[in-house]
């Protein structure tokens, strides 16, 4: 602030309207060339008077009281006067610098990410696997390196924008000049022209194709895992870097082994008379065929956990379980020898007419098939 406008008029900061008009009166009366031929009363009249022009209009008074203002031997002259040296423009770059200017954009853009499916074993979302993919998407033009332009020419300064980027319009408006800035519409911001576009990717820069990449899935993967591939995405007009791959895993149910998280349920279906007097039956595992012991007397629904059988952790250490549920199987299609030797059976249990059973206590069946299948 070149210099104090309520001290040329004598008055305070919180002056009222009326104390600033009598203020200036009174010192017009004693200051004005006609009353007062002296130089220093003139000069000094002048100031009295551009700071009476800038304290009386409310408005004025505003913007001087938030520091703007080229002093008072500018007289502000109005928004569009020297005191402001362009009004609202010089308003605007006070707070954003150079008329709100952002300067010229790059051409140079990053890449859209993509995503694409991909459909697995569960033998393999379990061990782990090299899989290739094939995508479209978009590389750098190898005939302009990115830049845009045909081989042998370069991106041209724009005459409208001068390489600025953007152009400026002035209006008046009640408030003075009003500084309006837009992206130029000939370069649209970029502050260069592209002159000779290149032939192959038409000045974007990049160009289509087909490419095939190698994707490592680790074990114990999910249906809905996402691979995140940094830096693997479709590079960015203008050449710029490139975006994000992510591959979305999806496993196909397998024929007999259902997950649960990290765990495996299988079911295994056992003749009655191998429940009832015991055995050994193989059942398939991620590693393949294991045999497992059926205890004698083994009831169906009953469920043998085979640790460590299961998927592997996907963060983290170990595998999960596999639990093999066992369904006893009740023979059907018999014959009159076969009849006759289980009704003997039956006979000597006492077993005869069969007596309903209720699992009150919530240890058999039904209890069994529920935690066997992770229910609560």
């Amino acid at each position: 602030m070149a210099a104090d406008h309520y001290a040329a008029l004598g008055v305070s900061h919180d002056a009222t309207p009326d104390e600033i008009k009598r203020a200036y009166r009174r010192l017009a009366r004693e200051l004005h060339p006609d009353v007062n031929p002296d130089p220093a009363s003139s000069e000094r009249f002048k100031d009295v008077t551009a700071a009476y022009e800038v304290l009386s209009d409310p408005q004025r008074r505003q913007m001087y009281d938030l520091g703007f203002s080229g002093g008072p031997s500018a007289g502000f002259g109005g928004f569009g006067g020297g005191g402001f040296g362009g009004g609202l423009g010089d308003f605007v770059e006070a707070f954003f610098g150079q008329g709100g200017s952002r300067g010229p954009r790059s051409r140079k853009q990053r890449g859209h990410d993509a995503m694409i499916p991909l459909t697995i074993d569960l033998l393999d979302a379990a061990r782990g696997l090299s899989r290739d993919v094939t995508l479209d998407t978009a590389v750098v033009c190898a005939t302009c390196q990115g830049e845009g332009t045909s081989p042998g020419t370069h991106p041209e300064t724009c005459s409208m924008c001068k390489g600025r980027g953007e152009v400026q319009s002035v209006q008046r408006s009640l408030l003075g000049q009003i500084v309006t800035t837009r992206a130029c519409p000939q370069c649209q911001g970029y502050g260069t022209v592209i002159a000779n576009p290149c032939p192959d990717c038409s000045g974007e820069g990049r160009v289509r194709t087909r490419q095939t990449l190698t994707v490592q899935i680790p074990g114990g993967v999910d249906t809905g895992t996402r691979l995140h591939l940094p830096g693997r995405g479709e590079v960015g007009a203008g050449g710029g870097p490139n975006g994000d791959l992510y591959v979305e895993l999806n496993v196909r149910p397998h024929p007999t082994l259902v997950r649960r998280g990290d765990d495996l349920v299988t079911r295994i279906l056992v003749p009655m008379t191998a429940a009832t007097l015991g055995t050994s039956i193989d059942v398939t595992t991620l590693e393949g065929p294991e045999p497992i012991d059926v205890k004698a007397g083994t009831q169906s629904g009953e469920t043998v956990t085979l640790r460590g059988r299961g998927m592997p952790r996907l963060r983290g250490s170990g595998a999960g379980d596999l639990h093999v549920v066992l369904d006893v199987a009740t023979p059907t299609h018999l014959d009159d020898e076969q009849r006759e030797l289980l009704e003997k059976f039956a006979e000597l249990r006492g077993e005869e007419r069969a007596e309903p059973v209720i699992d009150n206590a919530g240890g058999g069946l039904f209890s069994r098939l529920r935690d066997a299948f992770g229910g609560k």
